[in-house]
């Protein structure tokens, strides 16, 4: 039996996976702990029934996924708003400094991941969707670099790469901590900021009329992207069509920055996290289970060595060049999370050892800003040079 699901039915079973797994993370704690987003959750759970049904010859369903691509794109042009190089600037040489090594270490993760697929006999594409696509990138990353690879012949990319980005948000959770408490015992380390007062959390309300030129504006940063997609392709190299998107959303922002502006950054990112979700929803729910399980143990492996790396780097590399003081400790730390998992991993690894340890206003300023800014900017165009050295 196939269950045939048309657009607005696709949409709204990826609605329902959403607030499926919402409900689920309220109910384990595990799932809060390291950051695993809801539609990871209720996706996964969809793709696992869906494999069953193939499996048992029960059911097949096919999903219309027209929608899944617009919602990418709107995503990475909210992700483009975030790329402010007048905030870049406030961070100074520090911010340089932590920029570059996070850039040379998606380089890295790539060359960790196509290493080891060559020593494992499988496809190198693979070691970059199980590299800077899922560990840096994330799960949108992954989702969205999937088809890419699948077309130059790496079959299952998509799945290896959501699946690597969902055990790399548990990755990033615990291994910051243990880097920077051996930092701050090794070297005797002491936060030297005072403690503030806690301020109250800014409320935002969101009117009708702003945040609907907050959507317009979303628009036709991605109207400017996808010309600028076109561009990027004149380049000879395979860049997805996001790309252009996240440039035109980077750009806009800038715009507004130099002739001062006012953006309203929070209806953006609630614009943007919508798309997110909806669109991690389609994505994950219709993943190729099958696909992992010839690769179950290989994928471990090279899982557990980029970890690795990347704890080695945060302890030697970020530390040394962030200065070797508290704040770089908590900056290793950060590095950690973000390397390895998402953004909300590195602030929580961050607040760990703020709590235990004392404040790191310094860490707490710099490493969000030029992690999210060089990461999302950088990350696509690295990936790119290895797809299309590799294809």
């Amino acid at each position: 039996m196939t269950i045939q699901l048309d657009l607005i039915q696709t949409t709204g079973l990826a609605v329902l996976i959403y607030m499926l797994g919402r409900w689920i993370k309220t109910k384990v704690s595990f799932f809060r702990k390291y950051f695993i987003p809801a539609p990871v959750i209720g996706g996964l759970l969809c793709s696992l029934l869906i494999f069953a049904g193939h499996q048992s010859g029960l059911f097949e369903v096919s999903m219309t996924n027209t929608l899944q691509d617009f919602f990418m794109n709107l995503f990475f042009t909210g992700t483009g708003f975030t790329c402010s190089l007048a905030i870049l600037r406030k961070s100074g040489k520090l911010g340089a400094k932590l920029a570059i090594g996070a850039v040379l270490f998606l380089i890295v993760q790539n060359l960790v991941g196509v290493g080891l697929c060559s020593v494992f006999g499988i496809n190198k594409l693979l070691g970059v969707a199980m590299g800077s696509i899922s560990m840096s990138g994330g799960v949108g990353s992954g989702a969205s670099f999937g088809p890419t690879l699948e077309a130059f012949g790496a079959e299952g990319g998509t799945t290896i790469g959501v699946a690597a980005a969902t055990f790399g948000l548990l990755l990033g959770s615990i291994t910051g901590g243990p880097v920077a408490e051996y930092l701050i015992k090794k070297y005797n380390l002491k936060s030297t900021a005072s403690v503030s007062e806690e301020e109250t959390e800014e409320k935002h309300l969101l009117v009708e009329k702003s945040f609907f030129n907050s959507v317009l504006l979303i628009l036709l940063a991605a109207f400017v992207g996808s010309y600028i997609s076109k561009l990027l392709q004149l380049t000879g190299l395979s860049f997805p069509y996001y790309v252009g998107c996240l440039f035109g959303g980077a750009l806009f922002r800038n715009i507004a920055d130099a002739r001062h502006l006012d953006l309203r950054m929070h209806e953006i990112d609630v614009i943007s996290n919508t798309c997110l979700n909806l669109f991690l929803s389609m994505a994950l729910m219709s993943l190729n289970i099958a696909k992992l399980v010839d690769l179950a143990l290989p994928m471990i492996v090279i899982l557990l060595a980029q970890a690795v790396v990347m704890m080695l780097w945060a302890g030697i590399i970020t530390f040394r060049t962030m200065g070797m003081d508290y704040d770089a400790a908590v900056m290793a730390a950060g590095h950690c999370g973000v390397g390895l998992g998402q953004t909300p991993n590195a602030v929580a690894n961050m607040s760990a050892v703020i709590e235990r340890n004392g404040p790191a206003p310094t860490a707490w300023f710099v490493l969000p800003v030029v992690t999210v800014i060089f990461i999302n900017i950088c990350n696509p165009i690295i990936i790119t040079f290895f797809i299309n050295l590799l294809k």
